[in-house]
């Protein structure tokens, strides 16, 4: 899978072999409309640190949903389709509407930029029935 990357990341170094991923759900999930499902994110050869804090290898997480990567050397957007979990959480529950829908995990910094180079999971697709 090629992904076209906007920006090589921000000015916080990442480590090469980081790798963001989604835990659960599975790509071609199919999940009960009208009911939160829990997410859990996974991450490794780097650590999750709250938004604001700045030590080295850390980041925190931001789930994109039904939307493409955003430019890599800017703050993630916060709004319905960027979650912030500048808490350094690495799970949560969420409701989506019936359908077809994307997800996919964006590191970022202490500021919300992604990291150089930007750490991101392969973009995932779930059914809601």
């Amino acid at each position: 899978m090629t992904v076209t990357v906007k920006g090589g990341g921000g000015d916080t170094p990442a480590d090469r072999k980081a790798v963001a991923y989604i835990g659960w759900p599975n790509d071609g999930e199919v999940l009960p409309a009208g009911r939160p499902f829990r997410i859990w994110f996974g991450l490794r050869n780097m650590g999750v640190a709250p938004s604001g804090v700045r030590y080295p290898n850390t980041g925190h997480h931001h789930l994109l949903i039904d939307t493409d990567l955003p430019p890599m050397n800017e703050k993630i957007p916060s709004d319905r389709n960027h979650l912030h979990f500048g808490g350094g959480e690495t799970e949560t529950t969420l409701e989506l509407a019936p359908g077809k829908h994307t997800l996919q995990l964006l590191l970022g910094d202490a500021d919300h930029i992604p990291q150089n180079p930007p750490v991101y999971s392969k973009k995932i697709t779930v059914y809601v029935k």
